[in-house]
């Protein structure tokens, strides 16, 4: 008998630790993006989503999103963000290893209104060495697009919302 609580004893901290760590996890889980689509555009502004689709194949890099240059947020797999913004004209940039015209994109927005920007990561762009014994290297190049509504709507819906975009 003693024997038997010795070894529950000694297991004790293991299974503590175990329900500490599924509760932390459980807790952490980032919310579904999408009732946040039925969250009003404030009067006189307009809304800019940005999203990325969660495909385990492409790189789980994250990205800079800038909107006029300064950082709007962080691009995630499978992650969806917003910003509400005064109407007017906007260029958007995803930072990326390559510098191309597909890093950019602009959007001009009217009160009320929304525009669905989704980040692309492209694999396999930037990458070499190794050969057959080692990794080699690869670097992060992405791009944005700009989806319609009815486009970007249920992509955002699938996502994970990112409550600050970071």
């Amino acid at each position: 008998m003693t024997a038997m609580i010795s070894r529950l004893v000694n297991h004790l901290p293991f299974a503590l630790g175990f329900v500490l760590l599924l509760s932390a996890a459980t807790s952490s889980a980032a919310p579904p993006a999408g009732p946040y689509l039925a969250t009003p555009i404030p009067p006189g502004m307009a809304r800019i989503w940005f999203y990325r689709d969660l495909n385990p194949n492409d790189v789980m890099a994250q990205a800079y999103i800038r909107l006029n240059g300064a950082v709007a947020g962080v691009s995630e797999p499978g992650g969806a963000f917003y910003r509400d913004v005064p109407p007017g004209r906007y260029h958007i940039h995803v930072d990326s290893y390559i510098d191309d015209l597909h890093n950019d994109a602009d959007v001009a927005l009217a009160s009320g209104t929304e525009a669905y920007a989704k980040v692309l990561p492209l694999d396999n762009q930037v990458l070499g060495g190794g050969g057959e014994v080692s990794g080699g290297y690869r670097r992060n190049t992405f791009v944005v697009w700009l989806y319609p509504p009815d486009a970007g709507r249920p992509a955002v819906a699938r996502s994970y919302f990112q409550p600050a975009g970071f």
